[in-house]
């Protein structure tokens, strides 16, 4: 696992990172697992700064932004192409800056007279072995959204710093404070588009750096990364074709090997075992992650994937389109803001282009809007907490509900009564403590969405990197392209009279993507290969999740709703996926981290005394 950790404080710590290297410039900060390449540094003693990730920035612009650090305008040190971690030192004060999507988290706990921090949370728990925080995976688990909770981690001691925050140290205190505007000033899709392909494109470049390229070449979005890294190198495009799976991606796909020169495209045929849940009973041939990897459900698939990427390539950098969803479109749940903000004309027009899509009607949908159009988000946790004290519910699907700035997910009726009123406990306090929310549920949204996929992307490149040593690369969370595609507000984002078309309108007419692909308004899923997976694989679910589960043990799962969703997989009903996905997940994490490797050694120095 990749991460890096440092000290700040005046005494000795006496541990160090196991197989952790010192980053230049800086004394008691480590890397981890980071190639030498990804570690820069400008500057040293009272004044320094580092980055570690894909950072766009040059030996000179580092040197040239040690004035911004003697300045102490942290922000600034966000603003270059990647995705990467920023250390900044001026005089007693260091500041730590992970990215706006969770790639590169950073947490922090008090340790006798100073401060560790890492961007990993497990690390800093193993310290002094502090266990799993149950509230806090019980909101991992009912709610998805990884601020609902502010500081708290996934462990006890552990804190963790909101997404748009940084973590400031001084001799004074410890603190998290915000560097990202909550609410972005609006832009419109026109104007915003050539910032949209600009960014895109230095994000792109960045990762062609020479080293052998592929990419995903399945629907809008990876399809934009491989066309777009075709003008720097040779790119192999993969496109998983499962007869299982009933979506046209190979057919786009085949069109665009055909039309654009010099894009080799290799298929990767489906076999018996490419399905979810696929290899859970071998645990231990998945990496250890710092939270529950997402990826481990799909784990047969992407490694099909990868399998032909090193067969027919040097291992390289591979482009993924993760996150174009969330960056590119928006949910309806935007008709709610349209609602609050008394736009009806446009909240009837939006509603009525919507429920031709879905079969509904425009009534339906402003139904669900409704509600949440009049309240904030402060006060829906509070009404979240009183849900939670109540019976759980009977399951229907999540697009059926009322629309809602915290979504209450079916693992939350899944759940002891008492781990539900510890949940309730704690949305009602950080309802109290909360400060500057946003006013608009798709803003929130927005940010929780992408704070999610990050950490489901570093746990793929985790996968790839340890089981096919690839690099994955996810440009659509790199900082710089979430900021131009959100300051678009969600209404045009997602309007339905085009499919995102906010990377229609960067790239129509460049000559860099065809015309077929951006006009296209399909998109592949997996259902046929979830529901597979869950039959097939329903004996290892039911031990995985049975009573010797952890969550079982904590009371985070029970074992009739878990049978019972198995059951109707089996029958081809309707089925809580995303639900039984994320505790498969999450148990998976629970136990993996029974069985952690030693993050810790002790100082050589301290050991020599």
């Amino acid at each position: 696992m990749r991460w890096s950790t440092g000290w700040y404080g005046g005494s000795e710590h006496g541990r160090r990172p196991r197989n952790g290297r010192p980053v230049p410039g800086l004394g008691t900060a480590w890397s981890v697992g980071w190639p030498e390449g990804r570690v820069r540094t400008a500057g040293s003693g009272l004044r320094a700064l580092a980055v570690i990730g894909d950072c766009g920035a040059d030996g000179r612009q580092l040197d040239a932004a040690l004035e911004r650090v003697r300045a102490r305008d942290w922000g600034a040190l966000t603003r270059w192409p990647g995705s990467y971690l920023t250390i900044a030192r001026d005089g007693d004060t260091l500041a730590v800056i992970g990215d706006l999507s969770g790639q590169h988290p950073v947490y922090w706990r008090a340790n006798g007279p100073g401060t560790w921090w890492s961007t990993a949370a497990g690390p800093l728990a193993a310290l002094d072995g502090a266990p799993v925080d149950p509230t806090a995976l019980a909101a991992h688990l009912a709610l998805g959204q990884p601020d609902v909770l502010g500081h708290r981690s996934l462990f006890r001691s552990v804190s963790r710093v909101p997404t748009g925050h940084l973590l400031l140290l001084t001799p004074e205190k410890t603190e998290a404070i915000r560097y990202e505007p909550a609410q972005y000033q609006r832009v419109s899709l026109e104007s915003a588009a050539p910032t949209v392909r600009a960014a895109l494109d230095e994000a792109v470049a960045l990762r062609a750096d020479g080293r052998p390229v592929s990419s995903d070449l399945a629907g809008l979005d990876s399809t934009t990364l491989a066309c777009l890294a075709l003008r720097r190198a040779p790119v192999t495009a993969v496109t998983f074709a499962d007869p299982r799976i009933r979506d046209d991606d190979l057919r786009y796909a085949v069109r665009t090997a055909a039309t654009v020169p010099g894009l080799t495209h290799r298929t990767v045929p489906g076999r018996p075992d490419t399905l979810y849940y696929a290899g859970l009973d071998d645990l231990g041939a998945l990496p250890v992650t710092d939270t529950p990897n997402a990826y481990v459900v799909t784990a047969s698939i992407k490694r099909a994937v990868l399998d032909i990427i090193v067969a027919r390539q040097a291992r390289g950098v591979h482009f993924t389109g993760a996150a174009g969803d969330a960056v590119l479109s928006a949910p309806s749940a935007y008709l709610s803001d349209l609602l609050r903000d008394r736009q009806y004309r446009s909240a009837y027009q939006h509603a009525h282009a919507h429920a031709r899509l879905r079969n509904t009607s425009a009534a339906v949908l402003l139904r669900r809007a409704w509600p949440a159009s009049r309240t904030g988000l402060c006060a829906a946790w509070r009404q979240l907490a009183a849900d939670l004290r109540r019976q759980p519910r009977t399951w229907v699907p999540q697009a059926e509900r009322p629309t809602a700035w915290t979504p209450l997910l079916a693992t939350a009726d899944w759940m002891s009564a008492d781990v539900r009123g510890q949940l309730a406990k704690a949305l009602e306090a950080a309802a109290d403590e909360a400060g500057d929310t946003s006013t608009h549920l798709a803003q929130w949204a927005d940010r929780q969405d992408l704070a999610r996929v990050g950490a489901g992307t570093t746990g793929l490149r985790e996968l790839a990197r340890a089981s096919h040593g690839v690099d994955i690369a996810a440009p659509f969370l790199d900082n710089e392209v979430i900021r131009a595609c959100l300051a678009v507000p969600a209404d045009q984002r997602g309007a339905p009279g085009r499919y995102k078309p906010l990377l229609g309108e960067a790239f129509s007419g460049t000559g860099v993507v065809p015309d077929f692909v951006l006009s296209r308004v399909t998109k592949g899923g997996f259902n046929a290969l979830s529901y597979g997976g869950l039959v097939r694989y329903a004996p290892v679910l039911r031990d995985l999740l049975g009573p010797s589960s952890r969550l079982a043990a904590a009371g985070l799962v029970t074992e009739a709703p878990i049978t019972g969703m198995l059951r109707r997989a089996a029958a081809g009903q309707p089925t809580a996926q995303g639900a039984l996905h994320l505790a498969v997940a999450t148990e998976v994490w629970m136990r993996q981290m029974a069985v952690a490797p030693a993050w810790w050694e002790v100082s050589p120095r301290v050991a020599a005394v």
